[in-house]
């Protein structure tokens, strides 16, 4: 299999930047043109004695920014295992480069836009789940790569790579076209991966979990839901669970995303904004394609479906039921669990209903496995595509509980486990595997929902507990704060980012000098102001409780008024994204 180059040194000159392969035996050099943006392979030769050296660990790509081309680069890596010989690396540190050497050219407008770009780009690197590997094709899974013809496996890295799982696809774009130059590019996927060796019964094995986080549709808890018109899902994230022993290996891939059909649930102030069900739509046309390809890629389909049915969800599950039933495909099922309803009360015993419920359809599915001589013994035949609101919390309790159920059958078919043993009785493991998908949530919740993921105790010890349930009320109240006043701008960095929008370098007004209208700072002051004034009403009492309590009726409901009209206005005072185009917005 074609593999991309491992180690670089960046040599920069005031004309240039040169990325040196430092593999070994190789001569090839990346020049990069600071003025007219070319890019040409070269030699080491070419390389100025007099330019400014430093290692490099990857290149992500080339960004245009008001002030012209950046090249982002990775400086620091971390190892986070190995996977079938090959090293897997987390990206933890990167630099944006400006190809300009000054930005003297650049107006006052200009200059301060091209300062908020830049921190969207940062904004997104410093999101924690990029990963990548040189030499082996993290964008697939274990089956999809072992029924591949010889041509796929001829291709490079870069040309081979499942777009949907290429968070620097965009950043690439100047590298697709040139094929001579595929080798210096490396596909990194965004997500969660941990490699971990375990023991059961003296026997070693390697438990690996990957979470693939589309780019497709990609965004924020609240201003990214449903599906666009490709059929791309929201929060759409494949995860699949590995067992690698003594040569053999097996799979089991699961998948996550928003219901696939158009609604949206804008923050608006209010702690848990209704949804809303868009009415001038053809649901039925996303809705097809959407699972058209879910079964073109994963097989037959089991729709767990985890969310209220009752109160503002109600409607959803209702809606999504409906359009199940009018796809009449015989290759996706639907399954409702109202997850709140039956596990109220700290009976979380009652989610082995729902596995249960699906054991048979599990069976069906199987898993993918190939013994130590290469010979594929099953083939996973369909997958189970869970979902809540956020396909966050609710989703990776009933995701782990699924995936435990297979492991189980593979170490038995491995030799790892006596028939008559349960997975669940060794202690090791168990204690390796719930912390790891208890991580898994808290990286899918951080990237979407920007918090560590609810009921986290529960995954990590199998039961839900008062600290737990503490933690969730804190972590809920981050998410208010930040779905309302800083995710706006987390969603035009993520939209920036993998080129849902494009700069324009000349001097005409960006959408970020939309300025807020007088509502904005004008109603806040005055409730301030007014509640202000209730507390020194309270301390600096006047002559007679008369006149103290007239003060306060005022001012107290001044202060009430005002934060009416702003919770009646509540759209207008949150932090909406700027550069979103419309179909995402609805």
């Amino acid at each position: 299999m074609p593999t991309a180059y491992e180690r670089f040194n960046l040599h920069t000159s005031p004309e240039k930047f040169y990325i040196e392969a430092c593999d070994d035996g190789v001569d090839a050099v990346l020049a990069i043109d600071r003025v007219s943006n070319e890019m040409t392979l070269t030699g080491k030769k070419d390389v100025p004695p007099s330019a400014n050296t430093r290692p490099i660990c990857g290149i992500m790509g080339t960004v245009r920014l008001v002030a012209g081309m950046y090249l982002i680069v990775i400086t620091k890596k971390r190892n986070v295992g190995s996977l079938l010989g090959h090293a897997v690396w987390k990206a933890v540190d990167f630099d944006v480069i400006s190809y300009k050497k000054t930005v003297l050219h650049l107006t006052e407008n200009q200059t301060q836009d091209n300062k908020t770009f830049l921190s969207m780009i940062n904004n997104v690197l410093t999101t924690d789940g990029f990963y990548f590997c040189s030499d082996y094709d993290l964008t697939h899974s274990l089956q999809r790569l072992a029924n591949v013809s010889h041509d796929f496996q001829e291709m490079s890295l870069l040309e081979r790579a499942d777009q949907r799982f290429v968070w620097n696809g965009s950043l690439l774009r100047e590298f697709l076209t040139q094929p001579e130059l595929h080798k210096f590019a490396i596909p990194v996927v965004h997500g969660f991966i941990v490699m971990k060796p375990c023991r059961v019964n003296g026997k070693i094995f390697e438990w690996i979990l990957i979470s693939r986080r589309s780019c497709f549709r990609a965004g924020v808890r609240y201003y990214v839901r449903g599906i666009d018109s490709e059929g791309h899902a929201a929060n759409f994230v494949e995860t699949e669970q590995i067992v690698l022993y003594n040569g053999g290996r097996a799979s089991f891939v699961q998948t996550r995303g928003s219901m696939p059909f158009f609604w949206s649930q804008r923050p608006n102030l209010k702690y848990k904004p209704k949804p809303l069900i868009s009415k001038n739509t053809n649901h039925m046309d996303g809705f097809q394609r959407h699972f058209d390809s879910q079964v073109l890629i994963y097989g037959k389909q089991t729709i767990l479906n985890l969310i209220n049915q009752k109160g503002s969800e109600k409607p959803l599950e209702q809606a999504f039921a409906k359009m199940v039933t009018g796809m009449e495909s015989g290759m996706i099922k639907y399954v409702a669990f109202d997850f709140h309803k039956e596990c109220s009360g700290m009976r979380w015993d009652r989610l082995n209903i729902l596995v249960d419920n699906v054991a048979e359809t599990q069976d069906e599915y199987s898993y993918f496995m190939v013994d130590t001589e290469g010979k594929v013994l099953s083939q996973q035949k369909g997958t189970f595509r869970s979902n809540c609101m956020d396909c966050l919390d609710r989703t990776n309790v009933i995701q782990s509980m699924l995936a435990r159920r297979s492991i189980q059958f593979q170490l038995q078919r491995m030799g790892v486990l006596h028939v008559a043993q349960r997975i669940e009785e060794q202690a090791d493991f168990e204690k390796i595997y719930k912390n790891a998908w208890a991580d898994n949530a808290n990286a899918c919740a951080k990237q979407y929902a920007g918090t560590g993921a609810l009921k986290t105790d529960f995954t990590r010890t199998g039961k839900r507990t008062q600290m737990g349930l503490v933690m969730d009320g804190v972590n809920s109240a981050i998410r208010y704060y930040k779905n309302n006043f800083s995710d706006g701008f987390r969603q035009d960095s993520i939209d920036l980012f993998l080129g849902n929008y494009a700069v324009d370098e000349t001097d005409s007004p960006t959408p970020l000098r939309i300025q807020k209208d007088w509502k904005f700072l004008t109603l806040p002051i005055i409730m301030v102001v007014a509640f202000s004034m209730c507390i020194i009403c309270l301390l600096m009492a006047g002559d007679t409780w008369t006149e103290t309590l007239a003060y306060l009726l005022f001012w107290g409901t001044a202060a009430a008024v005002t934060a009416a009209v702003i919770v009646f206005n509540g759209r207008d005072f949150v932090d909406a994204p700027k550069l979103v185009q419309k179909e995402k917005m609805d």
